[in-house]
């Protein structure tokens, strides 16, 4: 088994940080339906302003809201503004292709593609 990129929402910019939250990310449910990443899926998140990756899972946000909130630990690794990557992976035998889902800065879809 290996574990495949399945799933990756590019360039996202942060909304919002909840540092007094359990915990997990909040995006908007119409990126997690593009993507194809699940509510409550274990997801990495690298940020590209400042190298950091985290691992957590996914709550829904409200949809068309553009919303991307760190909550919780994950909300000290993060600045409002920041770009992040976020990656759903999948353990499996066979090569898989990944859906890619690159977002303005708005948070809006702007191209889809597969890898």
């Amino acid at each position: 088994m290996r574990s495949m990129l399945r799933s990756k929402i590019h360039r996202a910019t942060v909304t919002e940080r909840r540092l007094d939250y359990e915990g997990s990310i909040t995006i908007d449910v119409d990126l997690l339906e593009r993507s194809g990443i699940w509510v409550g899926e274990k997801v990495l998140i690298a940020n590209v302003n400042n190298g950091k990756r985290l691992e957590t899972y996914t709550l829904p946000g409200e949809r068309g809201s553009g919303i991307i909130a760190l909550n919780g630990a994950a909300a000290h690794l993060c600045n409002l503004g920041d770009k992040i990557i976020i990656m759903g992976f999948e353990l499996t035998d066979e090569p898989i292709h990944a859906k890619v889902v690159l977002v303005d800065d708005e948070n809006k879809v702007k191209r889809e593609l597969t890898y």
